[in-house]
């Protein structure tokens, strides 16, 4: 699934425009993009939780030379599932 099909998903569902469902969308993913650059979690009880994760700096070889190279430390976005979601997954 993808932007395009969730929006019509929520079109139908709620019988509103897909240009109106496409704009709901992006500012709910606006908004979580938004807390997490403030340091927040964005936690949605049910289904998960996006939060920040700092990766140390670490030492690595390229695949092609065999050179070393040194992997600089940086942020990742990290999500949990939440209980609810997670029982909605067949193993």
């Amino acid at each position: 699934m993808n932007k395009t099909d969730l929006a019509y998903t929520i079109a139908e569902k709620l019988n509103i425009p897909k240009v109106q469902a496409g704009q709901a969308i992006s500012a709910v993913f606006d908004a979580i993009a938004e807390a997490l650059k403030r340091g927040e979690k964005a936690q949605f009880i049910g289904f998960g939780t996006f939060s920040i994760s700092r990766r140390k700096a670490r030492a690595a070889r390229n695949p092609r030379t065999g050179e070393k190279i040194e992997i600089p430390a940086k942020n990742t976005i990290k999500f949990k599932a939440g209980k609810e979601l997670d029982h909605h997954i067949e193993r």
